[in-house]
């Protein structure tokens, strides 16, 4: 093997679609866009929406500067067609704008940008919490899944990420590889709304 070959994109399977997630796989700007829609919705749905995105504005990968650009009224148009890419559609391309903004403003559009010279965990964690629509739980998961499967190890990131960095957690996208561990996944996030459904009814409210 070639010592000086690039090393290889890491593969993931987060949309378990092999289209939704080839383009995952290469473009950190769709991981990150997915990142940003894996809410009120299942897993699979958030992270198919980029690659749908994708495929709507005509282009196999996504760009910050042309996102950022679009017209607000007819990005929303684009991800309200059916089938939509959230079910929150247009409030969801209102924040995807956002972020591309944020993007272009501060990383020249660079989704990489945001983790290339992060000198720690903590570092990185609070770049993460700046992207528009990114709040604390969402930044450790992102950071979880940048350690766990991207390669992006900065000093300090599995502390950073919280109970998201521990090995195997099976708590959120950062640990699922295919379907077993998507299943690992969605019975322990069932079994937190079961938990929080006990404890409301138990205090009486």
């Amino acid at each position: 093997m070639d010592a000086n070959a690039p090393a290889p994109t890491p593969a993931l399977h987060l949309a378990q679609d092999p289209e939704a997630d080839g383009l995952l796989s290469r473009s950190r700007l769709a991981a990150l866009v997915g990142m940003l829609l894996d809410q009120q919705v299942p897993m699979e749905w958030a992270f198919k929406g980029p690659a749908t995105i994708a495929q709507r504005m005509g282009t196999d990968d996504l760009d910050a500067h042309e996102i950022a650009a679009r017209d607000p009224e007819a990005f929303a148009a684009l991800l309200s067609e059916k089938p939509a890419v959230h079910r929150y559609p247009g409030s969801m391309a209102k924040r995807i704008q956002q972020l591309c903004q944020y993007l272009v403003e501060h990383y020249d559009g660079d989704a990489e940008g945001v983790w290339r010279d992060a000198g720690s965990g903590a570092e990185l964690l609070g770049r993460l919490q700046e992207l528009p629509g990114f709040g604390k739980q969402k930044a450790q998961i992102f950071l979880a899944l940048l350690g766990k499967q991207l390669g992006v190890t900065p000093k300090g990131w599995r502390e950073a990420a919280g109970a998201y960095g521990e090995p195997a957690a099976f708590r959120s996208v950062a640990d699922i590889t295919g379907p077993e561990s998507l299943a690992k996944v969605r019975a322990h996030k069932q079994e937190l709304k079961a938990a929080a459904k006990a404890a409301k009814a138990g205090g009486g409210r």
